[in-house]
């Protein structure tokens, strides 16, 4: 299967792949953010935030693919390797009451950034997830949720 579904416009700067080389002074991704890297993947904790889920992660491979049709089998295992472990460290950390992920692919599919990325949201009973918007996140704000994430897991791995 080696379809090709591109929907990323000519010159597009992928904002997740700037993460590794880019500081950017606005409120985008900072290095700090980040809470798990392996060879294949990074972990960081998103911008975007929703009320009632704060310190949500992202977890992207660190080779650029558009979407799930161009990602290879051994980059999803490691995604949900990574994706498995930050659960752990929200509920040891968070306390939240259960987890949730999430992934995008193609306009249709509600994708807006076009890099693959797995979403992975702290989840509290009653929290409203999918009925609330959400907007840009503070990033001293983003690094008290890192540094939680980080710990743990530096100790758990």
């Amino acid at each position: 299967m080696t379809a090709v579904f591109s929907h990323k416009p000519e010159g597009y700067e992928c904002p997740f792949c700037c993460i590794w080389g880019i500081e950017r002074p606005d409120q985008g991704t900072k290095k700090r953010d980040i809470v798990y890297q392996s060879e294949k993947v990074t972990a960081f904790i998103a911008g975007k935030w929703w009320p009632n889920n704060k310190g949500h992660v992202l977890i992207v491979p660190n080779q650029h693919f558009e979407n799930i049709y161009e990602l290879p089998a051994d980059y999803a295992a490691e995604i949900h390797r990574a994706a498995q472990l930050t659960a752990f460290a929200m509920k040891s950390t968070y306390g939240c009451d259960g987890i949730s992920t999430r992934q995008h692919n193609e306009p249709a599919g509600n994708q807006d950034v076009w890099h693959y990325h797995l979403h992975v949201y702290p989840r509290y009973m009653n929290d409203q997830l999918y009925l609330s918007k959400g907007s840009q996140s503070d990033p001293e704000e983003r690094s008290i949720y890192a540094d939680k994430l980080r710990s743990w897991i530096k100790e758990n791995i």
